[in-house]
C-alpha cells in the first residue's frame, strides 16, 4: 500500500489499493475537497444552532413577559372587584339598616298584642 502525502496541508490525497483490484487496474482512494468543508460546516451548523438557541430565549423572554403583564392585569381587575364587592356590601348594610327602621316606624309591620292574646 503506498500514500502520497499532499505538500499544501499535510494530508493524503490518495492511497494505491493494488491487491483489491479485479480489472487489474490500482484502485485509488481519493480526498474529497468537501471534507475540508465538513468542518467549517461544523462551525456553520455550531452558529445556526446557537442562533436558533439565542432566538428561542427570547421567545421565551417575550412570553414571560406578556404572561408578566397579563397577570398583572388580572392582579389589578381582582384588586378593583374587591373594592367594588366591600362598597356594595356597606351600602346593602346601610339599605337593611334603613328598611328596618322603616319597617320599626310603620304600624302594618309592628306586632299587636291581641294577637298573642289570641293565642
Amino acid at each position: 500500500m503506498k500514500g502520497d502525502v499532499d505538500e499544501d496541508d499535510g494530508t493524503f490525497t490518495n492511497i494505491s489499493l493494488a491487491d483489491d483490484s479485479a480489472d487489474g487496474q490500482p484502485t485509488v482512494l481519493r480526498f474529497r475537497p468537501e471534507d475540508k468543508d465538513n468542518t467549517m460546516n461544523c462551525e456553520i451548523d455550531g452558529e445556526m444552532e446557537n442562533q436558533v438557541e439565542q432566538e428561542d430565549k427570547r421567545r421565551l423572554i417575550n412570553q414571560v413577559l406578556e404572561l408578566q403583564h397579563t397577570l398583572e392585569d388580572l392582579s389589578a381587575r381582582v384588586d378593583a372587584v374587591k373594592e367594588e364587592n366591600l362598597k356594595l356590601k356597606s351600602e346593602n348594610q346601610v339599605l337593611g339598616q334603613y328598611i328596618e327602621n322603616l319597617m320599626s316606624a310603620s304600624s302594618v309591620f309592628q306586632t299587636t298584642d291581641t294577637k298573642s292574646k289570641r293565642k
